[in-house]
C-alpha cells in the first residue's frame, strides 16, 4: 500500500470509493450529496488536504484533513481491505500534516453506535479523547480530541 496527496486525477476512483462505503456515512446516502461531497473532495484536494492510499493501483482508502481548522474531516476504507492498515496509515500521516501544537479534532460515531467501534478504535490508538457530542447530518456524532503533547 502506497500513500498519496489526492489529485483531482484521483477522483474517478475516490468517488467510487466513497460511493461504495456510503451506506455507512449520515449525509452521503442521496445521489446529491454524492455530489456535492465530490466538489468538497476537489476543494481538499486543491489545498492539498486529501490524502489516498493506493493498492493495486485501486484506491483503497481516503481522507480529507483541514490544515485551517486542524482537524481530520472524512476517513473511508474499503470494507475488503479494513484491518489491514490502510486507516493508520492515513490518520498517521495527516497528524504529521496538522499543527501538533493546537488540538486536532475529529467527528466521529458516539460510543454507543455500532458503527463507531472501528474508527474509535483507530482514533483512540493514536492518543485521541473524548469531547462533546454533536449532530451532523442530523446524526448523532461525537467530537474526539487530541491534545499537543505536554513540555
Amino acid at each position: 500500500m502506497e500513500i498519496s496527496f489526492g489529485k483531482p486525477a484521483d477522483i474517478v476512483p475516490w468517488m467510487r470509493l466513497v460511493k461504495k462505503v456510503s451506506p455507512e456515512f449520515p449525509g452521503l446516502e442521496a445521489g446529491e450529496s454524492i455530489l456535492e461531497h465530490e466538489k468538497t473532495v476537489l476543494g481538499f484536494m486543491n489545498k492539498n488536504g486529501a490524502l489516498c492510499v493506493k493498492s493495486g493501483g485501486s484506491i483503497v482508502g481516503v481522507l480529507l484533513f483541514s490544515r485551517a481548522r486542524n482537524k481530520l474531516c472524512f476517513l473511508a476504507v474499503d470494507p475488503e481491505f479494513r484491518r489491514q492498515g490502510a486507516g493508520t496509515i492515513l490518520v498517521k500521516r495527516a497528524l504529521d500534516e496538522l499543527d501538533r501544537s493546537r488540538d486536532i479534532t475529529v467527528s466521529t460515531f458516539r460510543a454507543d453506535d455500532e458503527k463507531g467501534a472501528a474508527p474509535r478504535a483507530l482514533y483512540f490508538s493514536f492518543g485521541f479523547t473524548e469531547g462533546e457530542l454533536t449532530e451532523e447530518f442530523g446524526y448523532p456524532n461525537q467530537v474526539l480530541v487530541l491534545r499537543p503533547p505536554r513540555a
